[in-house]
């Protein structure tokens, strides 16, 4: 599948968890839209705005098994995880339940509205190598006070790519009436969601890693309870009492009015996550996701091998991104820099409790011989 999509044919791309890559047919796509809109800016965002966005939500909220009402999009999960904490009202004493392998920007928006409020964060160690679901549950339970406000958790982790068991902690927070917000930046895609059964109070993700949608393309889910709750980033046209004449929004709940209507920009990325997300159905992509976790987790075995170093997360709890231990004493940023600079392999080197670790992701488009690749740049930079 690599000639479907515009990687540079010369680099070895084994970094789809960070932003991404979009197929031609997408991309293609996203062009279109933006070529309609210049056509008649007028027409397309001041009349069709609402009718094609709410199209759009509704094959995504189809794909993730949720009402259109409670589903937005956003730009990226960071930005679904500042709505909420600038719209919570946190006081002092209040603790926020995490662990401490969360997303960086995630947990600035939430240092920065603890320092505004007074709030704590609560940061729960999970060791690896990973321990059962049973333990890691327990472990962050431990966390729990009556002072507990939100928990917050991402459902497959950045720094060290653990899927972490969503429904059971969902479950609990719940009947002690914790809010929950899951950061499912690099779930949709990877693994099936039903963002329904899972009950989370809010669930944000991207589209634009994992299912492929073009850069700045991600989706915030609310349960209808907390609409009124979030203000908007951006307080614009939504809030207006009467409608303008420059904006026909079509009848839509108070989260889509707030946070989906922000004046002019560019919504070519939202409008094309449809397409993505049919690109996928086209090439059978849970057949594709197979290939890619066994892949993965052949390159996990090799590279352990070869480092002599315990895996840290089994591929039981991955699906295609695979974390890598290194060698005491690797320098990540050297070797990050050294296996691009010299042998053209782009993989994200990330540290984590002191240790040093290769995050590899296997998309549609890679191949034995991409980790073939990887492998021998490993080997002749840490000196193997």
């Amino acid at each position: 599948m690599r000639d479907l999509f515009l990687l540079d044919p010369s680099v070895t791309f084994l970094n789809h968890g960070s932003f991404g890559a979009t197929p031609r047919v997408v991309f293609e796509e996203s062009q279109r839209w933006q070529l309609l809109m210049e056509q008649q800016p007028v027409e397309f965002l001041g009349r069709r705005h609402d009718t094609r966005i709410y199209e759009a939500r509704k094959a995504v909220a189809d794909y993730l098994t949720c009402d259109p009402a409670d589903l937005v999009f956003v730009v990226n999960a960071t930005w679904a995880v500042n709505i909420v904490a600038k719209s919570l009202n946190l006081q002092a004493g209040d603790e926020i339940l995490t662990t401490d392998h969360e997303y960086g920007a995630c947990m600035n928006a939430w240092k920065w509205a603890c320092k505004r409020s007074g709030a704590k964060i609560v940061e729960q160690h999970i060791p690896l190598p990973l321990p059962s679901d049973e333990d890691i549950i327990e472990r962050i339970w431990a966390g729990v006070t009556d002072k507990t406000k939100l928990f917050y958790i991402s459902h497959i982790t950045s720094p060290t790519a653990v899927t972490f068991p969503m429904e059971e902690l969902v479950r609990r927070c719940r009947e002690r009436g914790i809010l929950t917000i899951i950061d499912g930046a690099h779930a949709p895609g990877q693994i099936p969601l039903d963002l329904t059964a899972l009950g989370a109070d809010f669930y944000t993700g991207n589209l634009h890693k994992w299912v492929c949608a073009p850069k700045g393309c991600a989706f915030f889910h609310v349960r209808p309870e907390h609409h009124a709750l979030l203000d908007a980033l951006v307080i614009s046209w939504g809030y207006a009492e009467v409608v303008t004449p420059m904006l026909s929004m079509m009848p839509d709940s108070l989260l889509g009015q707030r946070q989906q209507y922000q004046g002019t920009r560019d919504i070519s990325a939202f409008l094309s996550a449809p397409a993505a997300i049919q690109f996928q159905k086209d090439h059978d992509w849970d057949a594709v996701r197979a290939r890619c976790h066994a892949l993965a987790a052949q390159t996990q075995a090799q590279i352990s091998a070869l480092t002599g170093l315990p895996i840290p997360v089994p591929p039981s709890n991955y699906a295609q991104m695979a974390l890598c231990e290194m060698p005491v004493g690797t320098d990540a940023a050297m070797l990050k820099r050294r296996l691009y600079d010299e042998h053209r392999v782009e993989v994200p080197v990330t540290v984590w409790d002191g240790r040093t670790f290769v995050r590899v992701s296997i998309q549609a488009y890679n191949t034995p011989e991409d980790v073939e690749n990887l492998l021998s740049a490993l080997s002749a930079c840490l000196g193997k």
